[in-house]
């Protein structure tokens, strides 16, 4: 299903923002230090990338009637986890001491054998301890929350191409095999949802020359944008006409 041309044009504005801050960031350090590696670093570290999305998504959920008050973005986002005190989330939303849903917004450029095992590991085990918290009461009287993930990956020759899997004792599974390292994401993303560790999540690629001019990939429909944000959107309006209900 194709995006209402204001969003649309919206997440193509997130895009621009992820490249551009990017970028900027990198000058900036390298500028200070004299570094290029250290510029690389800083694009890594600096954080900001996700504001695009994430507001984006923030002001979606406004829009169709929730109170700006209800959703948490940065600060205040912590939620207690079972096998941690707590997690903070990218963004949450929380209305009358219920907790309805929270979202991560992560990215990955470059350095994909390094860092894909390790968002996989982050995924998994943010749900896993997210939903033994949930199902210990820790969020009681919340029903039961909605979960999303956002990832962005840079469309690039190291994300593009077939990468083989070590099998030194047991063959992985054969959807995996000569997977490049974008499959593996929308394998891993597909199966989270599938499993019900997220209500939904979105995948969307980009390259820096693309993504500078706001132009981004959906290598699946079923981990678009579109239905991602008509999944949230769908479970907070929801529950938001429920206790309009006299």
């Amino acid at each position: 299903m194709s995006l209402n041309p204001e969003i649309e044009k919206r997440l193509q504005g997130a895009i621009k923002h992820f490249w551009r801050t990017r970028e900027t960031q990198a000058q900036k350090q390298g500028t200070t230090s004299g570094s290029k590696d250290a510029g690389a670093r800083s694009a890594v570290t600096g954080g900001a990338q996700m504001d695009g999305f994430i507001n984006l998504v923030r002001d979606l959920l406004c829009e169709c009637g929730l109170p700006k008050a209800d959703v948490y973005c940065g600060k205040y986002a912590e939620l207690p986890g079972w096998y941690r005190p707590e997690k903070r989330w990218d963004l949450l939303v929380v209305s009358d001491g219920r907790f309805l849903a929270g979202i991560e917004f992560k990215s990955q450029v470059g350095s994909f054998g390094n860092n894909c095992n390790n968002r996989t590991e982050e995924a998994i085990g943010s749900a896993a301890d997210l939903w033994a918290a949930y199902r210990e009461g820790a969020f009681k009287p919340s029903s039961r929350p909605w979960l999303g993930y956002l990832m962005l990956l840079d469309e690039a020759p190291g994300s593009l191409s077939a990468v083989r899997a070590r099998e030194p004792h047991f063959n992985v599974f054969p959807e995996f095999k000569e997977a490049s390292y974008a499959k593996r994401y929308e394998i891993l993303l597909t199966k989270l949802v599938r499993e019900r560790l997220y209500d939904s999540a979105c995948f969307l690629m980009s390259s820096a020359a693309d993504g500078a001019k706001g132009r981004y990939k959906e290598p699946t429909s079923e981990l678009s944008f579109s239905n991602f944000v008509e999944s949230l959107l769908a479970r907070v309006i929801a529950v938001a006409k429920c206790r309009e209900q006299p």
